[in-house]
């Protein structure tokens, strides 16, 4: 406990499972925290469930410049300075083959997940930097490690944001900032159950069977266990771990 005792941090998707999940470890661990989404009721709900001396929120856009800035200057603005920066958000998008991924649903996704981490980056680095500390965790995932059928947009993002932490890696490293990513795989959650629809919407359980039989340990995640290890990255007890891609997945990617 009180791994994060006097840290700060912002965590986007707040409102989702995985963000939540972790707002909740952090806070346990000693945190104070700005949670980021875009869906306020979502926000205020789940702020609702957390010591309140311990946890703010600010509705945003993370792929929109100004509401990333203003969830910066939230959190600055409660806190003083920003030790702790989880890039979680993310969508799923459509589930299409490639000639028939409509384009402006693959944009949606590019701009959320790869536009709105590369903002995070943008105006969240200057502040670590100058105060020569802090931990970035970006959320990839394992499909930023493979390639799946009808899953183009999220596939490409979650690929991309690996080269993001890996360049930010490399310029925040000699100023005391380290940025790592972490890659879930199946987990039970929101986002897995409209996957699970998209591929097959007439029995989206028969998706569930087919990707648990995928994963060596047998099951879903939780998300708890993916808050787990972000509170790890985030802790001073992975202080000399920069450039690194945690993966969570239940052995699904041993081969």
């Amino acid at each position: 406990m009180n791994r994060l005792q006097d840290k700060t941090a912002i965590i986007t998707g707040g409102a989702g499972e995985i963000g939540f999940a972790a707002a909740r470890k952090f806070v346990e661990e000693g945190a104070r925290v700005m949670l980021v989404d875009l869906d306020e009721e979502g926000l205020k709900k789940k702020a609702g469930e957390l010591a309140p001396d311990q946890v703010q929120y600010i509705q945003a856009d993370v792929s929109q410049s100004k509401d990333v800035q203003a969830y910066v200057k939230a959190a600055l603005d409660a806190f003083g300075h920003i030790d702790v920066f989880f890039n979680n958000a993310g969508i799923e998008g459509a589930v299409h083959s490639i000639p028939e991924y409509p384009e402006e649903d693959f944009q949606k996704v590019v701009d959320v997940n790869v536009k709105g981490v590369f903002l995070g980056m943008k105006y969240v680095m200057p502040h670590m930097l100058e105060r020569k500390k802090g931990s970035i965790i970006i959320t990839s995932s394992v499909a930023g490690l493979i390639g799946n059928p009808g899953m183009v947009a999220y596939i490409t993002s979650k690929h991309a944001v690996i080269g993001i932490m890996r360049t930010a890696a490399a310029e925040a490293a000699g100023h005391g900032v380290r940025v790592n990513s972490v890659h879930p795989g199946v987990i039970d959650s929101r986002m897995m159950e409209s996957l699970e629809k998209g591929m097959n919407p007439d029995d989206p359980q028969s998706v569930h069977e087919a990707f648990s039989q995928q994963v060596p340990l047998g099951r879903y995640g939780k998300e708890e266990e993916i808050a787990h290890l972000v509170t790890f990255l985030a802790s001073d007890e992975a202080s000399y771990i920069t450039g690194s891609l945690y993966v969570a997945d239940g052995g699904m990617t041993i081969s």
